[in-house]
Parts: structure tokens; C-alpha cells; sequence
């Protein structure tokens, strides 16, 4: 049976731990700097800038989902952006991920959003083919951008 809920304060070193897997598996583990202090400030505090969700399969915790708000001048409207998805291997195959994203696009729909997006890795194609399944289509003509540690600063001091 299949569980989700909103998580807490006290499933820090859980977000963590799911976090530090979905790292692994997409061969990204050297770019993790997040700790439970950092995690906790964000998800928990006032405001929170992210929400996370623990998903259980017969009380055992079985993934993770990571979320926030942006906003579309384009729709007028806020969109769901999903960070992260993570269902352990062991798990996989049974509807985890799917009831995940379903959850999601319903909260989606109850804040008013216009859309949900998410980002994917271009090598991950069991990922791809999932989210095909779902109806999601890529934002042709669109690649995301990122400024971080160095550059991210140096245009602050700007």
C-alpha cells in the first residue's frame, strides 16, 4: 500500500539520504553540497522555498519528490516546477512514480497553476519514456540555463 505525505522537520536525514541517491544515479554525486541544516531552513522555514513529499510503500520509505512555485508572466498563472523524483530501485514498478507526478498535478491544479515542468538528463531513457507516458512533451527550441559558485557571484558583485 502506498502512502504520501507532506514531509517534516524530523524526515530531514530521509530528503537527504533520497537526495544523495538520485545523485548517484545520475552520476552527479560530486555536485551535492546540501546538509539537514541547509535542507531544513529552506523546506521548513519561514518562508519555505521548497516542499517535499515521502512517499511509503507498506510503511517503509520508498522515495521522494521536490517542488516549488515559480511563475509565468506568459499564463499569468504559477507553475509547479519539480526538482527532483527519486523512487529507490527496489521500488520501481509499482506506480510509485506515476501516483507521485498525479499527486503533484493535482496540487498543481488546486493552486491556480497554469503548468507543471520538470528537467530531465538527455541520457536518461527509461526516465524519458515515463514521462512520455504521462503526457508530458519537451519545451522544443528551449535549454535551461545556469549560473552557479563563481560565475553566480561574480554577477552579484556586478
Amino acid at each position: 500500500m502506498l502512502t504520501l505525505r507532506d514531509a517534516t522537520r524530523a524526515d530531514l536525514p530521509l530528503v537527504l539520504h533520497f537526495i544523495r541517491a538520485l545523485a548517484e544515479y545520475e552520476k552527479l554525486a560530486h555536485e551535492v553540497r546540501a546538509d539537514e541544516d541547509t535542507l531544513g531552513r529552506f523546506l521548513f522555514g519561514e518562508p519555505a522555498r521548497a516542499h517535499a513529499l515521502i512517499a511509503e510503500w507498506e510503511g517503509e520509505p520508498a522515495g521522494l519528490a521536490v517542488w516549488f512555485y515559480s511563475f509565468s508572466t506568459f499564463l499569468g498563472r504559477p507553475s509547479l516546477y519539480i526538482e527532483d523524483v527519486f523512487v529507490e530501485p527496489t521500488q520501481r514498478g509499482r506506480g510509485i512514480g506515476k501516483a507521485i507526478f498525479a499527486h503533484l498535478a493535482a496540487r498543481a491544479v488546486q493552486q491556480g497553476c497554469g503548468r507543471m515542468e520538470w528537467a530531465v538528463l538527455d541520457w536518461n531513457a527509461p526516465s524519458i519514456a515515463f514521462y512520455r507516458s504521462l503526457g508530458a512533451k519537451p519545451r522544443e527550441g528551449w535549454t535551461t540555463q545556469q549560473l552557479t559558485g563563481e560565475a553566480l557571484h561574480a554577477l552579484a558583485a556586478v
